[in-house]
Parts: structure tokens; C-alpha cells; sequence
């Protein structure tokens, strides 16, 4: 088991995970980065040895659509308040059928169908870099994410790719079939470029996804809807908080991820090319590699 003293990991909760509980020292911190305001205020809590950061992805109430979340200040936020490390839950329908409604699924691949999303920091400041991204979940917290799963008798599925579509509307029958038909596991729309993000926020990021119907492409059920999918979040949830509570007792190491040294040598741009205002405003990404 890892030593996971004095760790923070940032929570971002899917649809129908608004809160944590179990929480002791709460604060509730508002946030303003450099690429405007996050989702909601962070959460801060500590249970046991482990600070939490939460952050509803789509706000206290569900009030903002997939396609219309700020990522980029969701992500910086939970860095520039400590986060060491980035845990997802998310909602999703399955594409096998082996994954049934209710299951777990710790996805480590995704496949990006997403269209008009901001899906990078480096964008209007004079700095490029291109960051790995061909392992884009951390194997270390995936596998942390697992063992808790199992820890608290959840029904879990290691591995897969997560398809993330632009949204809000679900897929049509024709694109959830192609979607078997490469094989992906899961099929979702926020986590891109959330993780992208991660990364180049050098934060290990993984995901703890919630099964909550077939998408549309099973006969034998009907096509999704939001009430089946509330009914099966409501249930789902549940779960989770119990997942996120175990896995605070034996979060991996992050400095031994390759996510936390992603910029080391991602950035092509010259250092006498950045102008002083690319600096400040990219300081919690870059400042460690610029003075």
C-alpha cells in the first residue's frame, strides 16, 4: 500500500455528485483563474491523512451543459489550490455487454468526438508545447481507484476506451453501433479535454466511471433517457462516495507519475520569446521552468 500522508486530490464530480461527504474542516473557497471562473466554488475537506478539493463539474444544481463547461479554469483552480492529482467521476452509458448499468469502469483510454472545446492552456499566450498524451490516465491512481472499488463491494471493469461526444444530445443509434464497432467501452461527454488538461497541468488524472444505461444501441433495452439515467446515478452515487472515501487511504505517489514533469520538455517555444505577461498569466503551469 501507498503512503498517501499529507496527500490533496482534486475531486471533479459528474452529473448527480454535487458533494462529498465525510468531510471534516470543510471551506468552501471561490476561485479565479487566468481563464476565468470554474464550475462552482472548491470544496476543501480532509478525511483521515487526505485533503479533498471538490469541484461539481457542472455546478451545485446541474447548470451548465457538457459543451459550455470552463475546463480549463476547473483544472487550473484544483491546481493552483494544491492539487497533487485529479480523479474524475463521471457518468456514462455502456457500449458492452458486459458493462451493466450500475457497474464501474476505470477507462484508460479516450477516443476524442468532441468539436468546439477549448482543449489546451498554450493557446493565445506565445507559448507552445506539445505534451505526451498517448497514456492519458495515470496507471498508479487507476489502479488505486480499482482496489477501492473492490474494497467496497462495487461491481468494476478495468481498462477501456471512454468516447467522449460533444454533446448535450446522446448519440444516434448509427454512432453508438460505430462506437462498438472500434471496440471503446464507454461512452461519455466531459472528459475531454479534461484530461487533455491534466496533463498539461501535470496533474495525474484518472477515471472513475459510472455505467447508468446501454446508450441506445441495445435491443433488449430501451434508448437512454434522462429519468433512467437519474435512476441509475441516484444508485450509482451512493457507490462512489464510498469509492472516494477508500481510496484516500492509499493514493499513489504522484511525483512518481510521468504527468508531473509533462511540461519538462513539451515546451518548444524560446524563453526569451515569453513575454512577461505569458509568464504570469501561465505562472501555475510554467513557473517552475521560468523565473
Amino acid at each position: 500500500m501507498s503512503d498517501s500522508s499529507e496527500r490533496t486530490v482534486g475531486v471533479i464530480g459528474g452529473s448527480g455528485l454535487y458533494a462529498m461527504e465525510g468531510l471534516e474542516d470543510v471551506t468552501e473557497i471561490p476561485v479565479d483563474t487566468a481563464f476565468g471562473a470554474p464550475s462552482d466554488a472548491v470544496i476543501s475537506g480532509r478525511m483521515g491523512a487526505t485533503r479533498y478539493l471538490f469541484l461539481p463539474r457542472h455546478g451545485r444544481g446541474h447548470r451548465i451543459p457538457p459543451h459550455r463547461i470552463n475546463y480549463r479554469a476547473n483544472m487550473l483552480a484544483l491546481k493552483m489550490l494544491g492539487a497533487e492529482q485529479v480523479i474524475s467521476v463521471s457518468a456514462v452509458g455502456s457500449l458492452k455487454e458486459g458493462i451493466h448499468p450500475g457497474d464501474m469502469v476505470l477507462v484508460d483510454q479516450f477516443i476524442d468526438r468532441t468539436r468546439a472545446r477549448a482543449n489546451t492552456f498554450f493557446e493565445d499566450d506565445g507559448v507552445v508545447a506539445h505534451v505526451g498524451f498517448s497514456h492519458p490516465v495515470d496507471e498508479a491512481l487507476s489502479s488505486a481507484l480499482y482496489r477501492a472499488c473492490v474494497d467496497v463491494g462495487a461491481r468494476a471493469h478495468r481498462g477501456g476506451a471512454y468516447v467522449c461526444i460533444e454533446g448535450p444530445q446522446f448519440s444516434t443509434v448509427a454512432e453508438s453501433n460505430m462506437f462498438r464497432s472500434w471496440n471503446a467501452s464507454v461512452v461519455g461527454m466531459t472528459n475531454l479535454p479534461e484530461a487533455r488538461l491534466a496533463r498539461e497541468a501535470e496533474l495525474p488524472y484518472a477515471t472513475l466511471a459510472l455505467a447508468t444505461d446501454y446508450d441506445c444501441w441495445h435491443p433488449d433495452h430501451d434508448s437512454v433517457s434522462v429519468e433512467a439515467v437519474v435512476a441509475v446515478i441516484q444508485k450509482n452515487v451512493a457507490t462512489a462516495q464510498a469509492v472516494l472515501k477508500s481510496v484516500g487511504r492509499e493514493l499513489p505517489d504522484p511525483t512518481l507519475s510521468p504527468a508531473s514533469s509533462a511540461l519538462a520538455h513539451a515546451i518548444m517555444t524560446s524563453p526569451d520569446a515569453i513575454s512577461a505577461d505569458a509568464k504570469r498569466r501561465l505562472e501555475p503551469l510554467i513557473g517552475r521552468y521560468f523565473t
